[in-house]
């Protein structure tokens, strides 16, 4: 994006030299052939793009909906198209993933490389007792064998559940009992910020009330003393020095349909939810829009600077980057440690070529200045990219003008857990506007409602909607159809309920605005209000709890406690610390309250639902709105 062409009535322009260099040039015509058959142009591409066991006969199967099914009869693996075929190729001896550590240590592999340690693990796990269908939970920090573990699950049919290591005792031992896993991988801990994140002993608490799990399995990483419970935990450099850990294992066919991963992510009620995602659909769509969105050829040095942990890890760390046989960049620790030019430091010497993070980081180090960027050569991006919440204009422009040097196009992405890959977002051809998403990526048709169902007007807000079945979408919430239904499909009968509000401008491009249900977005981290409710409510000393998100310069939200005491309970400073630790010990750090505040009541419905979107605008100085359901 040249200088002389940034702007234009409120577009900045992608420059001669970016237009040149796309891959795929005509995305209206892509677009119109989606339009007119669906499922034909997916399956051109899916034939083209990807190796098969055995070919498809129905690409989508609508006669369940909203149950859709995609490749149905066709078998692959995903590893199958993220290794194996590269480790017989002449990308055999590229590297495809670059590891460094927050103490600056570094690993790399080559293809044939991760091939072979994913092949010697996926031996141990059978040798453990994996079977096709288990699942497996595992809990660790950003380091290579977080790859190495979900990649061999995939080759042996093993359905992987990840959990962020940022998460404590009880978020994880409800996603150890939820999925009902027989095997846990773990670290002995991880490093953040120069202190040690104490990942087994959170296991091993988790543990204490998860009767299903036989095998743990702990990588070293920061080599202090942990409990080892024998007849349960080994550790990974010792299984890996045995002989179980054969190379030359066979990659499992799986159907299309069959599960690949669970992932939970919060939900307005209840326990997360455990989205399950399958081997066929969702390596197609993953591969397909990061080469969409991203162009990323061979040369490229693609950081996705996420963690594992989440989707976007998942979709655009590991799985998409491996699929297209690209190279991949994984950075343990935080970006600010131990100076804030960090990152610019790593994209300096690892010449990354792509960047793509969340607007919480990029908030949060714009608050150090220009200086520090601009110590580093950052000449090697050609584009950057935002994921996780609405990126807020400012912001948008610092990272283009300063990261990108107003030459770097910012792809900016929605997506969610749930839809599995990128669903609106520009391509490095499209005209940008700081703050949109732009437009729905080719076979995407979104619409924009009122309460009612029917479409707003430009610059309406509305409720987000999805309206045709894509590839990677979920398939259901793992051992609870009825709440699959319920969750996404039963508010506008027929069509896709995102959860999020979004309006449209007179050009088509779509500004998503945030959550229309109770989930508050921390650092682009969706956390359940229910969940953290329960938390507090879970100390003696909290009779009743409600919890809102509001604005945040850096975490784009912060969260707001308001907390009823139980009777002779005195409200003190102390009590608000011990409250924020016993939340941070039951859900995780992330869901941390920033403030507390102690009241008598709480604006309640008269059938006894706490109205959030009143504590949300008194927090606010904002107008209540109706309140004639409020209980007297």
């Amino acid at each position: 994006m040249a200088r002389n062409a940034e702007q234009n009535g409120g577009l900045y322009y992608p420059s001669e030299a970016v237009l040149a260099d796309i891959s795929v040039a005509d995305f209206e015509a892509l677009r119109e052939a989606m339009r007119v058959d669906l499922a034909g142009t997916w399956a051109e591409i899916a034939r083209a793009e990807f190796e098969w066991f055995e070919p498809w006969h129905t690409t989508l199967d609508e006669s369940n909906a909203p149950f859709y099914k995609w490749f149905v009869g066709g078998k692959t693996n995903i590893v199958l198209n993220a290794l194996d075929r590269h480790a017989r190729s002449w990308r055999r001896n590229k590297a495809a993933l670059i590891w460094e550590g927050e103490n600056y240590e570094c690993r790399s592999y080559t293809y044939h490389q991760l091939h072979r340690e994913v092949s010697r693990f996926a031996s141990v796990l059978k040798a453990m007792g994996v079977n096709k269908g288990d699942r497996v939970t595992i809990y660790m920090g950003r380091i290579p064998e977080i790859a190495i573990a979900m990649l061999a699950c995939a080759k042996i049919g093993a359905v992987h559940s990840v959990v962020y290591g940022g998460f404590s005792v009880e978020a994880l031992h409800g996603r150890i009992e939820d999925s009902e896993s027989k095997i846990a991988i773990t670290a002995d801990g991880a490093w953040l910020r120069g202190n040690i994140v104490p990942l087994k002993n959170i296991m091993d608490e988790a543990l204490l009330r998860a009767p299903t799990i036989q095998t743990v399995i702990v990588v070293k990483r920061t080599g202090q003393d942990v409990h080892m419970e024998p007849g349960r935990d080994l550790w990974y450099h010792d299984l890996m020095n045995l002989p179980i850990a054969d190379a030359h294992i066979e990659t499992e066919p799986m159907d299309a349909e069959d599960p690949l991963f669970l992932l939970y992510t919060s939900g307005t009620t209840g326990a997360p939810k455990a989205i399950l995602h399958t081997h066929g659909g969702y390596m197609v769509g993953v591969a397909t829009t990061l080469k969409w969105v991203f162009d990323i050829k061979d040369e490229d040095m693609w950081w996705c600077a996420a963690d594992p942990g989440w989707i976007t890890g998942h979709s655009y760390i590991i799985y998409g980057p491996l699929l297209l046989g690209a190279t991949s960049l994984m950075y343990e620790g935080a970006p600010n440690h131990p100076f804030p030019d960090r990152w610019w430091d790593i994209a300096e010497r690892h010449g990354v070529t792509i960047l793509y993070t969340a607007p919480t980081a990029i908030r949060g180090l714009m608050r150090f200045g220009d200086a520090w960027p601009n110590r580093h050569d950052l000449s090697k991006l050609r584009l950057l990219g935002s994921v996780g919440e609405p990126i807020n204009p400012e912001a948008w422009r610092w990272y283009h003008r300063v990261i990108g040097k107003e030459r770097c196009p910012i792809m900016d992405t929605w997506w969610q857990t749930e839809t599995g890959t990128f669903m609106i977002s520009p391509v490095p051809s499209t005209p940008l506007k700081p703050g949109s998403a732009t437009l729905p990526l080719p076979g995407v048709e979104i619409d924009v409602l009122d309460e009612d169902g029917n479409p707003v007007s430009p610059n309406e807000e509305g409720y987000l909607v999805i309206k045709r079945p894509w590839p990677a979408m979920l398939r259901t919430i793992y051992g609870d159809p009825e709440r699959y239904v319920n969750n996404y499909w039963s508010r506008f009968p027929g069509v896709y309920m995102t959860g999020d509000s979004a309006r449209r401008d007179e050009d088509g491009y779509v500004w998503v605005i945030g959550r229309v249900d109770d989930v508050i977005k921390v650092s682009g981290y969706r956390l359940g209000t229910a969940e953290i409710e329960s938390a507090l409510v879970s100390h003696r000393a909290v009779a009743e709890a409600a919890v809102i998100g509001v604005p945040d310069e850096v975490r784009g939200h912060a969260i707001k406690a308001y907390c009823i005491l139980v009777a002779g309970v005195e409200p003190t400073q102390r009590l608000v610390e011990e409250l924020r630790d016993h939340v941070a010990h039951e859900v995780g750090p992330i869901a941390k309250p920033a403030t507390i505040e102690f009241v008598d009541t709480l604006p309640k419905t008269r059938s006894g639902k706490i109205m959030r979107r009143v504590l949300k605008a008194r927090a606010l100085g904002q107008d209540e709105g109706d309140l004639s359901t409020l209980e007297q």
